[in-house]
């Protein structure tokens, strides 16, 4: 029997829950968040105030400092923004020489603004619209996310997704910003093909389960307080709780969207529900229902653009994970070499855009291929940390 399907079936016993030997597809979502709260204990609510936004953002630019050799700054009164929250920030090079700008539009406003987290360009980087002299137009970036405001003298404050959200949309920005193609239409994000588009900001997600760089911006906004370390170990173990359940998610969705883009043919006999049927039978533990109609509320693979392309959601993580992993072979906790990998995944990564096919890029930043083995680490599923 799978482990994530035992532990379910034994914690559920020890509940008195009659269906315990019996778990069918309705009670697995129940019960695994049962067993998640009571592993874990983690009440998103209660982390608010050791994630305030101004000590977030001052990590997460420290961390973009060591890294990428930047400096971020507060260039507020230099463009005009479209409300009062809004931040304008320039990226300087290590010269002092800006290099990029970014717009950060943080706060809620349900009644204009579309709810999620999104970035993307306003201007991308370009020799041919170059102005005044200047070698090339320098890429400008907005950051857009829907946290509470401050209240009072209060700052915002943040769950612990919404730093991971945070860290997400800025790697997205970095490789928009950090591009050295001087062609518009190949320039930071433009170009790069669907399943690499998301490396950057999955890789600096990762940075957020890094002991030193979570506990710089997890500090009590009132007390300076530190968090916890218990609750930071939590955080890391509840990351890869039923990992290899959500995996085989995954890969059932990805494979049945192939499946259907490349090899079904419409009037012939296999139904696309029987295609659904026989990939679970493939991907899933439980045995699908008999009269499942999924499919018709799959709308990634018909109405949400990623019609054969859903395995992206996962190959993202191979190489995201695997690009984290230099670090952790260069040595989390040697500074020059993370800073001369953090040079290398600007070079190649963030700075070649949709120039170069991913995989020569990837292979030039890794030295190899991907590998799935760091994401099956960081997912709990090989011996080894989930993360450093």
């Amino acid at each position: 029997m799978p482990i994530d399907l035992e532990d379910l079936k034994d914690f559920s016993k020890k509940q008195g829950a009659v269906e315990a030997n019996d778990l069918n597809h309705w009670d697995i979502s129940f019960w695994s968040e049962r067993l998640r709260e009571s592993k874990f204990d983690i009440n998103e609510e209660e982390l608010r105030p050791f994630f305030s936004l101004p000590k977030v953002m001052d990590g997460l630019f420290s961390l973009a400092k060591t890294l990428f050799d930047i400096d971020i700054e507060s260039a507020d009164g230099l463009a005009a923004v479209w409300d009062k929250d809004v931040k304008f920030y320039r990226v300087n090079n290590s010269s002092g020489s800006p290099i990029a700008y970014f717009y950060f539009d943080p706060y809620t406003r349900p009644s204009e603004k579309r709810g999620g987290a999104w970035m993307d360009e306003v201007v991308s980087r370009s020799c041919v619209l170059a102005q005044d002299g200047a070698p090339a137009r320098l890429p400008i970036a907005h950051m857009v996310c829907n946290q509470t405001p401050p209240v009072g003298e209060k700052p915002s404050l943040m769950t612990f997704r919404e730093v991971e959200t945070v860290f997400h949309e800025f790697g997205h920005a970095l490789q928009h910003m950090l591009t050295k193609q001087d062609e518009g239409l190949v320039a930071g994000i433009r170009g790069i093909e669907w399943d690499a588009v998301e490396l950057p900001s999955q890789f600096m997600e990762n940075w957020c389960y890094h002991r030193e760089t979570l506990m710089s911006i997890a500090k009590h906004f009132e007390t300076g307080e530190s968090l916890p370390e218990e609750v930071y170990f939590k955080l890391l173990t509840a990351r890869t709780f039923r990992a290899g359940s959500l995996s085989l998610r995954q890969l059932r969705f990805a494979s049945v969207d192939l499946e259907l883009h490349t090899k079904y043919v419409p009037g012939e006999p296999e139904l696309i529900y029987a295609v659904d049927q026989r990939v679970c039978k493939q991907t899933q533990v439980l045995p699908p229902l008999a009269d499942d109609k999924f499919l018709c509320s799959f709308s990634h693979i018909f109405a949400g653009g990623y019609a054969a392309g859903y395995y992206s959601y996962k190959w993202a993580e191979v190489l995201s994970a695997d690009a984290f992993s230099a670090f952790e072979d260069a040595g989390l906790n040697d500074s020059k070499a993370v800073k001369e990998t953090g040079h290398r995944f600007r070079e190649t990564i963030l700075a070649l855009g949709g120039g170069r096919a991913p995989l020569e890029v990837f292979v030039e930043f890794r030295g190899r291929e991907p590998s799935p083995e760091p994401l099956l680490r960081h997912s709990g599923l090989l011996p080894g940390s989930a993360a450093a």
